[in-house]
């Protein structure tokens, strides 16, 4: 994976990735968050700690190998994915709080998906062949990397709302295509090692997935939030952002590794079954909720 093409092709593709993210935020959905303050406050909680912190519980349960387990950890520290967005709308969540919730989760991954990454290299010592964690200009690339776009996105739709709807789609659909292409190339790489990797990683994921799930609804419902607000919270924190956390472990300049690559792969496959039930299970049970307060 360290060919020229995807030297320069999976940054640039996280970079787009990111614009597209900020092509669909203003700063509206930042100002939100004071509707839903114990909500959000509780959701990032889950997001920024709780959860890195579950994930390292598992890895350790499992006993993954060095590679794995730092991948399961990148995956922990990324933030809600866009497909939280209509997984939430699918099965009656307070879209306008996922918007919100992505929007600050992605700016603050900035800054903690680094460390998280950093002290999971250094506790599981997975650079054996070499450099892997984030070094400091690693951490500044994948600052610029995704807050600079999500900046120049989010100008865009300030000063051409209609530009920046009609580029939204176009612009994820080529970011689809285009990782799906690297994924497939890193798969075809660890072509011989991929049963292994899922019968290693499988069962975590599906398991840290239904915990994320779970503690999102539950987490919001004891902060008083309404029903919708609750599904929300369960879809942005149990849904992560697998197409980040892919760029940056196969990017030669990150993380450079199809093995750390792996746990979001095969998360990526997972858990649209495992939001899929939750979305049908939480729908069945909605109650009539009075007008929340947090």
């Amino acid at each position: 994976m360290d060919s020229p093409l995807v030297t320069v092709l999976v940054p640039a593709v996280l970079g787009v990735i990111m614009l597209g993210l900020g092509l669909s935020l203003t700063v509206d959905d930042f100002r939100r968050m004071a509707r839903y303050p114990r909500t959000v406050t509780v959701a990032l909680g889950c997001q920024l700690v709780l959860l890195p912190a579950v994930c390292f519980g598992l890895v350790l349960a499992f006993g993954l190998a060095a590679a794995p387990a730092v991948g399961m950890m990148l995956l922990a520290a990324s933030p809600g994915g866009t497909m939280a967005n209509l997984y939430s709308h699918l099965f009656g969540g307070d879209v306008a709080l996922n918007i919100t919730l992505t929007a600050i989760n992605s700016v603050l991954a900035v800054f903690t998906l680094p460390i998280v990454v950093n002290l999971s290299v250094a506790y599981f010592d997975a650079g054996d062949g070499g450099p892997v964690g984030l070094q400091f200009t690693k951490t500044v690339q994948v600052f610029a990397i995704v807050l600079i776009p999500v900046a120049i996105g989010m100008a865009v739709r300030a000063r051409r709302q209609d530009l920046a709807e009609r580029a939204e789609r176009p612009v994820k659909l080529l970011c689809l295509v285009i990782l799906a292409g690297i994924i497939l190339a890193a798969l075809l790489a660890e072509r011989e090692n991929i049963g292994g990797y899922l019968a290693d990683v499988g069962s975590v994921a599906v398991l840290f997935s239904v915990i994320s799930l779970a503690t999102g609804y539950a987490a919001a419902r004891l902060a008083r939030a309404g029903h919708a607000q609750a599904v929300a919270v369960c879809m942005e924190i149990g849904m992560h952002n697998t197409s980040l956390a892919l760029t940056v472990a196969l990017s030669p300049s990150l993380l450079d590794s199809a093995e750390i690559a792996v746990p979001s792969a095969v998360y990526a496959i997972l858990m649209y079954f495992t939001a899929g039930a939750a979305g049908l299970l939480l729908r069945r049970l909605a109650p009539l909720q009075p007008t929340p307060t947090a």
